[in-house]
């Protein structure tokens, strides 16, 4: 680990002409932490990594603590990769696998794909859950070696999604795009917050633009909660959504009814 050099790569005030990425490292990236038996973030008992940096500012960030790159540690692809291993039989039996989740990991492009192309040499399966909000050519390399993706797509009404994340859709769009002209798996995600992101149009709107889609096979309607609001306080942040009630199960329902009768398969 001594000889490995690490980027240091601050984010602010991020657009589509300027979407971050760290400086090219294949062996070495920066991750908050590790999760060794997760089971909500893809299919069976799966190995977690957490990458640190993200572009966006989500009003609702559960893991407000990887928004910077400083804010995680230097991990070398070889040790993560030996400690995926000793896992090996929990995740096959289950039908699990590894997934990389942040922060962003799109922003390290590199170190993302290195791991997992070395999990697909040993049969282990690949998930990546990303924002979508990434350079789309520095992606695509990535997703050579992704067996499923998890795509957040935090609002459909362009307004709507700068004012939950502070950047701009069309990024998270394009790679929604991109993934279903390969043919791509994909996990579609949406958090559902009352007085944000539960208007009818975006909803309406958000379902109209993936019921065409071949590759999705799933959309998850995430009801918001504040699990990460201590969080913010630590950090000293403000925490805009103190106010905010989690959706009741009536409003949770009729928001899985408008993706169903798009004969989306929403859970």
């Amino acid at each position: 680990m001594h000889n490995l050099k690490f980027p240091t790569f601050p984010i602010e005030h991020d657009t589509i002409e300027n979407i971050p990425v760290v400086p090219e490292i294949i062996n070495a990236g920066y991750i908050h932490s590790v999760e060794s038996c997760g089971t909500v973030d893809g299919p069976g008992i799966r190995f977690l990594i957490f990458t640190s940096g993200c572009p966006l500012r989500c009003l609702y960030c559960s893991n407000v603590d990887c928004r910077y790159l400083e804010n995680g540690k230097p991990a070398s692809v070889e040790e993560l990769v030996a400690e995926i291993q000793k896992y090996t039989s929990y995740m096959k039996s289950s039908g699990g696998g590894v997934t990389i989740s942040g922060g962003e990991p799109l922003m390290q492009p590199e170190f993302v794909r290195e791991i997992f192309q070395q999990c697909q040499r040993l049969g282990i399966h690949t998930a990546l859950n990303t924002s979508g909000f990434c350079n789309l050519e520095s992606a695509k390399s990535v997703l050579e070696f992704v067996d499923l993706v998890l795509l957040d797509i935090k609002s459909f009404d362009p307004k709507t999604y700068t004012r939950v994340t502070g950047c701009d859709i069309e990024p998270t769009l394009a790679l929604a795009k991109y993934l279903n002209t390969i043919n791509k798996p994909t996990w579609i995600r949406f958090v559902l917050v009352p007085g944000l992101t539960d208007q009818p149009e975006n909803i309406n709107g958000l379902a109209d633009f993936i019921a065409p889609f071949n590759n999705v096979e799933r959309l998850e309607v995430l009801p918001f909660h504040k699990m990460g609001e201590y969080k913010w306080s630590e950090l000293g942040f403000k925490y805009l959504l103190e106010n905010t009630l989690p959706p009741s199960p009536e409003q949770l329902q009729a928001t899985l009814n408008i993706f169903r009768s798009k004969e989306i398969f929403a859970i």
